[in-house]
């Protein structure tokens, strides 16, 4: 989870530097064209590596992904052009769009009983843990080193990793089951079918629906927040701050959120958690004292994103062994959607000039369109 957030931060820390050198003739344009080619391979590599997972095993699909992330991420370092360095950012994708719906799917079918929405939850921290120390580390190493460090310092944990998952790392009990009933070895559209299959169509679209919400949420608000609250007339300094206030609420929502969510129901605390992260993003229009804001952007992260990770953990609960890795991962992929809508809203609003307030206001928004998914979920044999 600590590379998911390293990729979170990584181009965005790069890219001044990329564009003050005029390398490879970027321009803001082609710059986020790079961006959207990563996301859209982490779409693919969730659809595919949370299918494939359920035929092949969590172990194996999860080192396959950590390591194949890792080694396209050290080759962007030398990539001689903008075209090499997007198709490698893809590939690069392909592998981490892998990493979610494999080490949930392996961490939920591990967690003791009634205690797998906290198991989720606490695992994800490294997202933000993982966003919080690259842009510390782009602040440490960009001026001496330069930007193309930055990539080989993203791979240089696979070489402590790869080697530790293939001596510790178990495989779930559950998938061994599985596979050893015959569901392991079918093929990848009869999984994928699995998932429409025994009443969980409605469930499977529902749960579709929150997640493109919720990624769309966490990719607009990291991308536009400081932008928005520097147009709302609060100083750039301030808006980076409240970057690092949203993130460092998003820790602390994810601790409270899984411990709140194994004893209060699933279903009940990511719907409240969605209608939550609603109200405190409509709050932000208002202009508060500074200590003020920094209060409410923290409560704010601390809803918006755990809510993402509440529906990654329903999906944990909600499908059969033989099926998880698949729900997730295509749950995860449709969500990488939104992590390119999020983003592209936020620049549309801004281009348009009223980001602030309608931007709070369109966010919030989303918020109720998650909780209203969620609500539709109806896992047959489920909590």
């Amino acid at each position: 989870m600590l590379l998911d957030g390293f990729d979170l931060v990584v181009l965005g820390s790069v890219l001044p530097v990329l564009l003050d050198q005029g390398q490879w003739g970027l321009t803001p344009a082609t710059a986020s064209l790079a961006s959207t080619a990563g996301l859209l391979g982490m779409a693919i590599g969730a659809l595919g590596f949370g299918t494939v997972t359920d035929v092949i095993g969590r172990r194996t699909a999860l080192m396959v992904s950590v390591a194949g992330f890792s080694l396209l991420t050290a080759l962007c370092a030398v990539a001689p052009s903008l075209l090499v360095f997007g198709v490698l950012r893809f590939l690069a994708g392909l592998g981490l769009g892998g990493c979610v719906p494999t080490a949930i799917a392996l961490v939920t079918e591990h967690a003791r009983p009634g205690r797998n929405g906290a198991a989720s939850t606490t695992i994800m921290t490294g997202y933000h843990v993982g966003a919080i120390l690259t842009a510390v580390l782009g602040i440490l190493v960009l001026p001496a080193l330069g930007w193309r460090s930055m990539f080989l310092f993203g791979a240089a944990p696979a070489l402590v990793l790869v080697p530790l998952m293939v001596r510790y790392l178990p495989e779930s009990e559950s998938f061994r089951r599985s596979a050893t009933a015959g569901a392991g070895v079918r093929g990848g559209l009869d999984t994928v079918a699995g998932l429409f299959r025994g009443g969980f169509a409605r469930s499977t679209l529902a749960f579709w629906a929150a997640s493109f919400m919720g990624l769309l949420l966490v990719y607009g608000l990291n991308t536009w927040l400081p932008e928005i609250m520097r147009v709302a007339g609060y100083p750039l300094g301030a808006a980076l701050g409240l970057l690092l206030a949203l993130n460092l609420g998003a820790v602390f929502g994810l601790v409270v959120a899984g411990f709140v969510a194994d004893r209060a129901g699933i279903r009940t605390v990511t719907i409240g958690w969605f209608l939550a992260a609603a109200v405190f993003l409509a709050a932000l229009s208002i202009r508060l004292p500074e200590a003020g804001v920094y209060a409410a952007v923290f409560v704010a992260g601390s809803f918006v994103f755990s809510a993402q990770v509440l529906v990654y953990a329903f999906i944990g609960r909600a499908y059969p062994a033989e099926t998880r890795a698949t729900g997730l991962g295509w749950s995860a992929g449709v969500g990488r959607i939104g992590a390119i809508c999020g983003p592209l809203l936020g620049g549309a609003l801004l281009t348009a000039g009223i980001a602030y307030p309608w931007g709070f206001y369109a966010y919030a928004a989303v918020g109720v369109l998650g909780a209203l998914g969620i609500a539709l979920v109806r896992a047959p044999g489920r909590g």
